[in-house]
């Protein structure tokens, strides 16, 4: 429960005050032994604490999805497998999986969203990674627009959409290959571009290595880069940038 929404509480006297001062006083995290969940997070940075579900034991992700649930009435994870979610569901009747994006979300209905991001792709095999950056960013409260496979060979595709681009607060640019993509874009709009590299390419490629070197080498201002493959990481950071354009707004 949220800050604000128990003084709500308070304030209309549906809740005492011993009761609040109950919740106020819980230590930051809770010990569930095995992980120690980050129940003050959206308090310190207005994001809640993200599961990373790649590798962990069953037990273990379903009683943390749980305790999250009933922690925030949400839960988001990342890198999720098809036999996680089932387990999740397993309890949790009402997540949702995406196998592009491997993301294992609960999400509370009729999420507002504000302001613009774009998120691109160079092709059609960066779009896993891309979709995480875009569903990261929509579940944290961002309205994001998608433009698929609009890589340099072909640059028409994307000067088509140059307007589009120039609208948004931020652009996340997702490419393998040699990268270029982000630079392009750089080269296009006054807002933020968020790089991403991913590990589609040939054998040169070094599994992501050739775009993560050209777009930290870019020579367009304005680019971020972050780590090979993670939308999620983007998405994130292009949350940030879009709610500081929208005022600071964060996520309902």
């Amino acid at each position: 429960m949220e800050t604000r929404e128990i003084l709500e509480l308070v304030k209309s006297g549906s809740m005492s005050v011993e009761e609040a001062e109950g919740h106020f006083r819980r230590q930051p995290f809770e010990d569930l032994g095995f992980a120690k969940l980050d129940l003050h997070r959206k308090m310190r940075s207005g994001f809640p604490e993200v599961i990373f579900c790649s590798g962990k034991p069953d037990e273990f992700l379903v009683s943390i999805y749980q305790r999250m649930a009933a922690e925030e009435g949400q839960a988001f994870g990342t890198r999720a497998t098809q036999q996680q979610y089932e387990l999740v569901r397993g309890v949790l009747p009402g997540v949702q999986y995406d196998p592009v994006s491997r993301i294992l979300k609960l999400e509370r209905p009729s999420k507002e969203r504000t302001g613009l991001i774009v998120v691109a792709t160079g092709g059609t095999a960066d779009i896993p990674v891309a979709e995480e950056a875009a569903q990261t960013a929509e579940y944290f409260g961002t309205r994001v627009e998608r433009v698929y496979d609009v890589g340099v060979s072909g640059l028409h595709r994307l000067l088509a959409q140059t307007e589009k681009l120039q609208e948004a607060n931020c652009v996340v640019a997702v490419a393998g290959m040699e990268g270029a993509l982000a630079s392009v874009i750089g080269g296009l709009v006054s807002n933020p571009v968020i790089a991403v590299p991913t590990s589609v390419g040939y054998g040169a490629n070094f599994g992501g290595l050739s775009a993560l070197m050209t777009m930290i080498n870019s020579c367009a201002n304005g680019i971020a880069v972050v780590n090979i493959d993670n939308g999620y990481g983007a998405g994130y950071m292009a949350t940030q940038i879009n709610r500081l354009a929208c005022g600071g707004q964060s996520d309902q």
